[in-house]
């Protein structure tokens, strides 16, 4: 009797093939009485029905047993390897193929495992960072604000107070925008969700950096058709950091006499759309994929003059993440770029 355990796709043709072609053969037997015609029909129906079924086996089987070696080796083993995986039929008993399975699971998960204790690891250390660097950047800052009230005349030592101060202030920001991030990492920032009309919180966001879209002469508005009132379920203040951030970001890198739209829009009952969009400088195909994370800049020299800390899109996309949405941005050099995310509509 042949192992179960170990038991190839051959072997199950085979013996399927057998019995069938038994019951056909005592049915064709019964029927007609006929010994050579039963032992024919056993013969002819066992060799028919095996390649059947082995051909069926064989394609249905090994096909996904090449899928499933794709999935394991695809980015892990080098070209020759990957190669033989994809492209030649490794001919192992499906034991084999399970217990090979179970050894990249049990890997894969110490190294999931490995990965978790390290973000951990990395949370924590960016928690503390900006918890230790916050007492003495305050303090500094604090002395030099006294220094600049009662200097008078000295017009070089003023000079260097202010670059360092405005340095200090920087620093601040950054540590605000890291502890920001690390609370919403470590999910110490509930969201308090509300119902509210996103055009009006747009409205009144536009409003309040008018300050800096005046500057550049740059248009803010609402894009036409989607000016009708629309509803969203989310935590008010964190969508408002959001959009504010979205269009600050518009406006640094837009263009004299530019514009920013704001477009609105309902996917289905469930889901709005969001976006912001300029007619600015826009962002190379190759950054596009990358501009979320903390500190990506596209430009260093270019970003760092125009100021900011290089984490204010990483705000953004956890803030929508908490949301259990996403964001996305689409951008063309010179044309424009255009961030969207979704927000649960208030019909949910």
């Amino acid at each position: 009797m042949f192992k179960t355990k170990n038991v190839s796709p051959q072997y199950l043709a085979f013996f399927a093939a057998v019995f069938i072609s038994v019951v056909f053969a005592v049915c064709i037997f019964f029927a007609t009485q006929n010994y050579v015609n039963a032992l024919v029909a056993l013969i002819v129906f066992t060799i028919s029905i095996y390649f059947f079924f082995k051909f069926i086996f064989d394609w249905f089987i090994y096909r996904r047993i090449k899928l499933i070696y794709k999935l394991i080796y695809n980015t892990k083993a080098n070209k020759k390897a990957e190669s033989y995986y994809k492209y030649i039929l490794p001919q192992k008993s499906i034991s084999e193929v399970e217990e090979e399975v179970e050894q990249w699971a049990t890997q894969h998960a110490t190294e999931l495992d490995l990965l978790y204790k390290t973000e951990v690891y990395r949370k924590q250390f960016l928690q503390n960072l900006s918890h230790e660097l916050k007492t003495p950047v305050f303090a500094i800052q604090g002395y030099i604000e006294t220094v600049l009230e009662d200097i008078e005349d000295d017009n070089v030592t003023k000079n260097f107070l202010v670059k360092a101060n405005n340095n200090v202030e920087r620093m601040r920001l950054l540590l605000k925008d890291l502890d920001e991030i690390s609370k919403l990492e470590t999910g110490e920032q509930a969201l308090t969700k509300t119902k509210f009309i996103i055009q009006d919180l747009i409205k009144d966001v536009f409003e309040n950096l008018s300050i800096h879209t005046q500057k550049l002469n740059i248009t803010t508005q609402i894009k036409k058709g989607c000016e009708s009132a629309v509803s969203v379920f989310a935590d008010k203040e964190k969508i408002r950091q959001v959009l504010s951030n979205l269009v600050l970001n518009a406006s640094k890198y837009g263009k004299q006499n530019g514009h920013i739209f704001a477009g609105i829009y309902t996917t289905d009952d469930k889901t709005v759309l969001i976006e912001i969009s300029d007619d600015g400088i826009g962002i190379e195909e190759e950054h596009l994929q990358r501009i979320f994370e903390r500190f990506y800049r596209t430009d260093t020299a270019r970003s760092r003059n125009i100021g900011g800390s290089g984490l204010g899109l990483a705000i953004c996309k956890h803030i929508i993440e908490a949301h259990k949405k996403t964001i996305h941005a689409r951008s063309k050099p010179n044309v424009g770029t255009t961030i969207g995310f979704t927000l649960d509509s208030n019909k949910v």
